[in-house]
């Protein structure tokens, strides 16, 4: 089965010759950094085929290490590449988008401070627009701006438009998965909105298969489509009590689903949307 896992980070050590962004000294999640050989050996002992490698903030909006590896092993990695869309030059980068091979499209937060207001004070209008002309996919990570992300999907039909983490903030743990999945739910009626049912083991404190999550992922399913979710685990950040593996099996044994609904889910979805792998 193909198992494409939608996001995973990785990076290099802030150097004087590349450093990290400013103020981001303390937000890798791990102590040592993460390169794409211990990424592919950690696929391989999970049975994840391909991976889908979205830059961290840590780099602002370099996407070289991952591109690099997404040209030396094309047939496991592929980019959703970070564009900081408040620089001057980012609207003649996104004219370029494509160009580089192993991109597939862009991925934008809108969760911290620096970056929340965005969406609703004029910084990302010029975006929309040109993202649905190149007809380049977005991930968009906006866990507060559900609504506003239906607003944008409305006023641009042909944009597509992935919602990471199934809507989810650091703090929607335990209980309030369900609601977070309600206003997930209000999207999905626009098709042209997908979903990344992604880090869920994140979002639980119970012990694997975390099983007090099963229900608020499975109406996601339920309500947007398995054609239109697609899975992942932000590999980086999942909790200790949870290994790569069991994050795989947490929906290929534990969800209930089967057949060619599981194979959409875990990456046929994301292949025939994303064009890769072919």
């Amino acid at each position: 089965m193909k198992v494409i896992d939608t996001q995973v980070h990785i990076w290099a050590a802030s150097t004087p010759e590349r450093p990290w962004m400013e103020g981001m000294e303390k937000r890798a999640h791990r102590d040592k950094p993460l390169s794409a050989e211990m990424v592919l050996q950690a696929m391989d002992e999970a049975g994840v085929t391909h991976v889908v490698l979205v830059p961290p903030s840590l780099d602002g909006d370099r996407n070289d290490l991952a591109l690099a590896a997404a040209q030396r092993y094309p047939d496991r990695f592929a980019v959703m590449g970070r564009l900081l869309i408040d620089k001057p030059g980012a609207p003649a980068r996104l004219e370029r988008w494509k160009e580089d091979a192993g991109m597939l499209g862009v991925r934008l937060t809108f969760h911290r401070d620096n970056d929340r207001p965005f969406m609703t004070n004029g910084v990302a209008d010029w975006f929309w627009p040109v993202a649905q002309r190149h007809d380049i996919p977005v991930m968009v990570h906006a866990p507060e701006r559900i609504a506003e992300v239906g607003e944008i999907a409305k006023k641009y039909p042909r944009l597509r438009l992935i919602i990471d983490h199934m809507g989810f903030a650091r703090e929607t743990m335990d209980d309030k998965a369900q609601a977070a999945a309600d206003r997930l739910l209000t999207l999905a009626p626009l098709q042209n909105v997908s979903v990344k049912v992604s880090a869920m083991p994140c979002f639980s404190s119970e012990a694997y298969p975390f099983r007090n999550l099963h229900d608020p992922i499975k109406r996601t399913i339920d309500g947007f489509g398995v054609a239109r979710c697609f899975w992942g685990t932000d590999y980086s950040r999942l909790p200790d009590a949870c290994s790569y593996r069991q994050a795989v099996t947490m929906f290929t044994e534990e969800m209930g689903l089967s057949g060619s609904d599981l194979e959409a889910v875990m990456g046929d979805s994301f292949s025939r949307a994303m064009g890769w792998p072919t």
